[in-house]
Protein backbone atom coordinates (compact mmCIF):
# COMPACT_ATOMS: atom_id res chain seq x y z
CA UNK A 1 0.00 0.00 0.00
CA UNK A 2 1.06 3.39 -1.31
CA UNK A 3 2.81 5.70 1.87
CA UNK A 4 3.30 9.58 1.67
CA UNK A 5 6.51 10.37 4.57
CA UNK A 6 6.60 13.58 6.11
CA UNK A 7 8.88 15.76 6.03
CA UNK A 8 11.07 16.53 9.16
CA UNK A 9 9.40 19.90 9.91
CA UNK A 10 5.78 18.28 9.92
CA UNK A 11 7.26 15.13 12.17
CA UNK A 12 9.02 17.38 14.83
CA UNK A 13 7.20 20.87 14.72
CA UNK A 14 3.87 21.15 13.11
CA UNK A 15 2.49 18.08 14.48
CA UNK A 16 3.36 19.30 18.09
CA UNK A 17 1.78 22.64 17.75
CA UNK A 18 -1.21 21.03 15.86
CA UNK A 19 -1.99 18.26 18.64
CA UNK A 20 -1.05 21.72 21.40
CA UNK A 21 -3.48 24.03 19.60
CA UNK A 22 -6.01 22.43 17.85
CA UNK A 23 -5.33 24.01 14.61
CA UNK A 24 -7.71 23.37 11.97
CA UNK A 25 -10.22 21.10 13.80
CA UNK A 26 -7.33 19.02 14.95
CA UNK A 27 -7.70 16.30 17.79
CA UNK A 28 -4.65 14.29 19.41
CA UNK A 29 -5.28 10.70 18.42
CA UNK A 30 -3.30 8.47 21.71
CA UNK A 31 -2.80 4.57 20.60
CA UNK A 32 -0.32 2.16 21.24
CA UNK A 33 2.58 1.19 19.25
CA UNK A 34 2.57 -2.09 17.66
CA UNK A 35 5.91 -3.38 18.76
CA UNK A 36 7.40 -1.19 21.54
CA UNK A 37 4.00 -0.75 23.53
CA UNK A 38 4.69 2.69 24.12
CA UNK A 39 1.75 5.79 23.36
CA UNK A 40 2.21 7.23 20.13
CA UNK A 41 0.74 10.98 19.88
CA UNK A 42 -0.36 12.50 16.45
CA UNK A 43 -2.55 14.82 15.29
CA UNK A 44 -5.94 13.79 13.17
CA UNK A 45 -8.95 15.28 11.69
CA UNK A 46 -12.01 13.33 12.59
CA UNK A 47 -15.32 13.49 10.68
CA UNK A 48 -18.77 12.57 11.25
CA UNK A 49 -20.91 10.32 8.55
CA UNK A 50 -24.48 9.48 9.37
CA UNK A 51 -24.37 8.31 12.72
CA UNK A 52 -20.60 7.37 13.32
CA UNK A 53 -17.37 9.29 13.43
CA UNK A 54 -14.24 8.46 11.30
CA UNK A 55 -10.77 8.81 11.26
CA UNK A 56 -8.95 9.19 7.52
CA UNK A 57 -5.14 8.17 7.20
CA UNK A 58 -4.27 11.06 4.28
CA UNK A 59 -0.80 9.37 4.18
CA UNK A 60 -1.57 6.13 3.46
CA UNK A 61 -0.68 3.11 5.27
CA UNK A 62 1.17 5.31 8.03
CA UNK A 63 3.10 3.84 11.47
CA UNK A 64 -0.30 5.07 13.23
CA UNK A 65 -2.37 2.93 10.91
CA UNK A 66 -0.26 -0.03 11.41
CA UNK A 67 -0.10 0.42 15.37
CA UNK A 68 -4.17 1.24 15.35
CA UNK A 69 -4.76 -2.53 13.27
CA UNK A 70 -2.89 -3.71 15.65
CA UNK A 71 -4.30 -2.40 18.82
CA UNK A 72 -7.56 -0.67 18.28
CA UNK A 73 -8.58 0.93 21.09
CA UNK A 74 -7.44 4.46 20.99
CA UNK A 75 -8.50 7.62 22.95
CA UNK A 76 -9.02 10.60 20.92
CA UNK A 77 -8.50 14.45 22.92
CA UNK A 78 -10.22 17.58 21.79
CA UNK A 79 -9.35 20.92 24.23
CA UNK A 80 -12.16 19.90 26.34
CA UNK A 81 -13.25 16.15 25.71
CA UNK A 82 -11.67 12.75 26.12
CA UNK A 83 -12.85 9.63 24.17
CA UNK A 84 -12.19 6.18 23.95
CA UNK A 85 -13.03 3.89 21.15
CA UNK A 86 -12.59 1.24 19.57
CA UNK A 87 -11.62 1.40 15.40
CA UNK A 88 -12.32 -0.95 13.12
CA UNK A 89 -11.28 -0.17 9.80
CA UNK A 90 -13.70 -0.02 6.65
CA UNK A 91 -13.72 -1.90 3.59
CA UNK A 92 -12.63 0.33 0.37
CA UNK A 93 -15.52 0.01 -1.27
CA UNK A 94 -17.70 2.11 1.65
CA UNK A 95 -15.04 4.58 2.31
CA UNK A 96 -15.98 6.85 -0.71
CA UNK A 97 -18.46 9.09 1.23
CA UNK A 98 -16.18 9.01 4.52
CA UNK A 99 -12.91 10.31 2.14
CA UNK A 100 -15.78 13.11 0.62
CA UNK A 101 -16.70 14.04 3.87
CA UNK A 102 -13.01 14.38 4.99
CA UNK A 103 -12.23 16.56 2.06
CA UNK A 104 -14.83 18.91 2.89
CA UNK A 105 -14.13 19.33 6.41
CA UNK A 106 -10.33 18.91 6.38
CA UNK A 107 -10.32 21.35 3.25
CA UNK A 108 -7.61 22.60 0.92
CA UNK A 109 -4.61 21.44 3.12
CA UNK A 110 -5.20 17.97 2.18
CA UNK A 111 -5.61 18.36 -1.51
CA UNK A 112 -1.88 17.38 -2.11
CA UNK A 113 -2.79 13.83 -0.65
CA UNK A 114 -5.75 13.24 -2.45
CA UNK A 115 -3.75 14.11 -5.71
CA UNK A 116 -0.49 11.65 -4.83
CA UNK A 117 -3.13 9.26 -3.51
CA UNK A 118 -5.97 9.07 -5.59
CA UNK A 119 -7.92 6.02 -4.78
CA UNK A 120 -9.77 5.40 -1.82
CA UNK A 121 -7.65 2.08 -1.75
CA UNK A 122 -4.79 4.51 -0.92
CA UNK A 123 -6.34 6.09 2.33
CA UNK A 124 -6.86 3.34 5.42
CA UNK A 125 -10.39 4.61 7.14
CA UNK A 126 -11.57 3.56 10.28
CA UNK A 127 -15.02 3.68 12.30
CA UNK A 128 -14.85 4.91 16.08
CA UNK A 129 -17.17 2.98 18.40
CA UNK A 130 -16.79 4.45 21.91
CA UNK A 131 -15.83 2.29 24.48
Amino acid sequence: MAYLKPPWFVTNVFNKIAMATGMSGSETLTLIGRGSGAEQQIPVISVDVGDARYLVSTRGESQWVKNLRANPVVTLNTRTVTERFKAVEIPVDQRDPVLAAYRVKAGKQVDGYFAKLPHSADHPVFRLTPV
